[in-house]
């Protein structure tokens, strides 16, 4: 079922639909003067210039209404997840000191319960069924001026903070710029292929909390006049995803590689099972195993293009078809970034050397500073360049090779050895669903290579078992990298953003 992009009610701009089947449409025309009307219920309430509005709302029409409103308005936007729990959440909003929370109401107990703690927290703004003394969103709105003069911004202003998820400590706060909007666009379109296209329409199951997924996958496809589909739903499921995708006829999309790799553990023949008419693909934010890319690539009849970005300044390095792609790459830097592999003396290493990725400060997409965070913000910038604590190397062709999270990276008898490459090869195995890999202390070898591993159901842990993934890994990497100790666990455990969080296998394993 492919929806209409342009009736007698406007250009489509947003395609919604809730996990019972509810549907709605808002054009473009609409979403502008919805925007101007919260602006102006926000503007009653008290918000100002460089006030903080925190959004903490799943994929639905409100959720883009409220950003919308708190840049027309100059203020600064706080996208924060729905999934956080009471102490994540209540250390965000005291680092950002919002003046207004934007929330769904059955989680509004989360606020209340620390509203008392926030002094700058004046107003509570409940979309669903508020009770009698809360502001209740839809009746704001629907009684606003749909008409709002919006603030004058400069490219360098303030314009939205993001948390970060991070492997080691509690979120920071990351202060963007209205420029870096615009300074995504050009690895956007490359990454889909010369974007736009008639009849393009967008679709990511990817959170509209995180920068990926608001500002890549929503905010750059209105860029262009292409539609959006919003799918409000608790948790990602392979089937309803690729039947939403089919129903909506679904041109574009960005799909993490965890997303992918469900998608290829449940779902025998995606071609087969679902008439699924693809242009173009992009996915990032971990690793994609090779197995996955393949499977999909085939799959869904498309070329699936891998970017690289962080919190801090995302779209930076990646692959499009108007280029040779080299599976298992990073890519290359889109065009209008900096982007270079330094050693620990901050000198630019030559081809085929590991080191961390660098990116130039001054690039369109560089955030502005960690939120109330002046210490974080010194550490991660030396001299012109900002450190993102990655490693990687660079041929001799300019292509960028990922080998893991610096603190990631295991040195084992003075081999260095990269997680992602040995997870990479036990992902193989007929047995294993999830896999994750850590140094663990060695009195010999400084350090071994252990992997968590997660088995598919109807499965085992057996001595056999482990024995075939340690062959594997020596065949696939290196005699010296494979895993000497396996634990078997029925959970990987993961970061509110669906990451491997290698730092709690650490402590599990202390």
């Amino acid at each position: 079922m492919c929806h209409k992009h342009t009736t007698s009610q406007g250009k489509a701009a947003l395609f919604y639909e809730n996990k019972n089947g509810d549907r709605e449409r808002y054009s473009f025309y609409e979403l502008k003067c919805q925007s101007a009307k919260f602006a102006n219920v926000l503007s009653g309430l008290g918000i100002q210039r460089g006030d903080r509005v925190a959004v903490v709302l799943p994929q639905r029409p409100e959720n883009a209404i409220a950003h919308l409103s708190v840049l027309k308005m100059g203020a600064l936007s706080v996208p924060l997840s729905t999934l956080y729990g009471k102490e994540i959440l209540n250390h965000c909003l005291r680092n950002c000191r919002p003046k207004a929370v934007v929330i769904e109401a059955e989680k509004k107990q989360r606020i209340l319960g620390i509203k008392k703690k926030l002094k700058e927290l004046s107003h509570v703004i409940v979309v669903g069924e508020p009770c009698k003394d809360e502001i209740d969103f839809k009746r704001e709105v629907r009684q606003a001026a749909y008409t709002f003069e919006g603030v004058s911004t400069n490219a360098s202003d303030p314009a939205m903070i993001f948390y970060t998820s991070g492997t080691t400590g509690l979120p920071k706060g990351v202060l963007h710029a209205h420029r870096f909007l615009i300074g995504r666009l050009p690895g956007f379109q490359l990454a889909h292929n010369s974007f736009p296209q008639a009849g393009d329409l967008f679709w990511s199951p990817a959170d509209w909390v995180w920068v990926g997924g608001l500002a890549d996958c929503l905010f750059a496809p209105w860029v262009y006049g292409v539609p959006v589909v919003a799918w409000n739903t608790k948790k990602f499921d392979p089937y309803q995803s690729l039947s939403l995708m089919e129903k909506y006829g679904v041109r574009n999309s960005s799909i993490p590689p965890t997303a992918l790799t469900m998608m290829m553990k449940e779902v025998e023949n995606v071609a087969n099972e679902f008439d699924i008419n693809l242009r173009s693909m992009h996915t990032g934010g971990e690793h994609l195993p090779t197995t996955t890319l393949k499977w999909a690539e085939k799959e869904f009849n498309v070329s699936i293009n891998e970017i690289y970005g962080l919190t801090e300044a995302n779209f930076l390095i990646g692959n499009t078809q108007c280029m040779e792609v080299k599976p298992g790459s990073m890519g290359k830097p889109y065009p209008g970034h900096k982007v270079e592999i330094l050693d620990t003396d901050m000198e630019v290493l030559p081809p085929e050397k590991t080191g961390e990725i660098a990116v130039f400060r001054k690039d369109p997409v560089m955030f502005l500073r960690y939120w109330n965070n002046p210490e974080a913000t010194r550490k991660s910038f030396k001299g012109d360049w900002f450190l993102t604590g990655d490693l990687a190397y660079k041929d001799a062709e300019g292509y960028f090779w990922f080998m893991g999270r610096k603190d990631d990276l295991i040195i084992s008898s003075g081999h260095r050895i990269g997680p992602v490459e040995v997870e990479n090869s036990i992902i193989r195995h007929v047995c294993v669903e999830e896999v994750a890999v850590v140094a663990h202390p060695d009195e010999i070898r400084g350090n071994i290579v252990k992997a968590f591993v997660k088995l598919k159901t109807g499965h085992s842990p057996s001595a056999s078992i482990k024995r075939e993934i340690q062959e594997l890994v020596k065949e696939d990497v290196a005699l010296y990298a494979y895993p000497r100790e396996i634990e078997f666990i029925d959970e990987i455990p993961k970061s509110v953003t669906g990451k491997i969080s290698r730092e709690k296998l650490r402590e599990r394993d202390l």
